[in-house]
């Protein structure tokens, strides 16, 4: 696996374009830091699925909710995290790539990639109750206590009335004023967005009513080396417990769920 650049020369990538960033000086990674950076304290890791491609994560009531992607492998399953063991089980048609997942009440709603087609399971049995339709691509979902909002790989988040799942709004992501590209999965953290941006090791802490990032989670080096192999990709998962505020996150085809702990890394700059 090839290493992810350093986070300043991410951000750039993210916000300016390879261009951009061909062209930057070295001045421009000394300016002073508009968005904060925290590292992370990994608290304990749990055991996860090596052959889940995974593409949404929740947790509730004490059970992870999850989302696989892949052609002819896309699922959604409800795991124990102590053990990883998968408690119940559902596959998407094999057409079908799935991506992101939330619920809203005793509903499990589902996106699919590329094919503009989304499914209501019921929570407990993972029958399917309808399928619904949206324009363009779907990434990720989370949920606050209004709306169900999705990511589709662009910089905007799009807001949906939980109950006809019809587009409400939308949302630009920026960072220091420029668009934040490549928003994939999705978690609600007391009351900011939490964005995986998809092959990096960030997590975009957005404000759902600016847009703006209000900090960046540099995740690097989370995944050891020794707990690679060739199948291994990139992080993407994120869970959140909120009544012990106990902060999850996983990657694709990753053997460990990791629960951290946000740092501080004052100073570091995001230029």
């Amino acid at each position: 696996m090839k290493r992810v650049p350093g986070i300043c020369r991410v951000l750039q990538l993210l916000l300016c374009g390879s261009a951009a960033l061909a062209a930057s000086s070295n001045s421009a990674l000394a300016q002073p830091a508009s968005v904060p950076i925290y590292g992370y304290q990994v608290v304990r890791a749990y055991p996860h699925d090596v052959n889940a491609f995974t593409q949404g994560l929740f947790y509730k009531d004490g059970l992870f909710y999850e989302s696989t992607g892949l052609l002819g492998r896309s699922s959604i399953r409800r795991v124990r995290p102590e053990t990883g063991e998968v408690l119940l089980k559902v596959d998407f048609p094999r057409d079908l790539f799935g991506e992101g997942i939330t619920y809203w009440e005793r509903r499990l709603v589902a996106v699919t990639w590329y094919s503009q087609v989304g499914f209501v399971f019921d929570l407990d049995s993972f029958s399917v109750l309808r399928r619904f339709q949206y324009a363009g691509q779907g990434w990720g979902l989370t949920r606050n206590d209004r709306y169900i909002i999705m990511s589709d790989g662009t910089a905007d988040l799009r807001f949906m009335d939980p109950q006809t799942l019809r587009e409400v709004r939308r949302l630009r992501v920026t960072a220091d004023g420029k668009p934040v590209y490549q928003l994939n999965e999705l978690e609600w953290v007391d009351g900011e967005i939490f964005s995986n941006v998809w092959q990096t090791d960030l997590i975009a802490r957005i404000d759902p009513e600016s847009g703006n990032v209000v900090g960046w989670i540099d995740l690097a080096g989370i995944l050891r080396s020794s707990d690679r192999n060739q199948s291994t990709n990139v992080l993407n998962g994120i869970a959140y417990d909120a009544p012990t505020k106990r902060l999850f996150v996983t990657g694709k085809l990753w053997p460990k769920v990791f629960e951290i702990r946000l740092m501080a890394q004052p100073g570091t700059s995001v230029r």
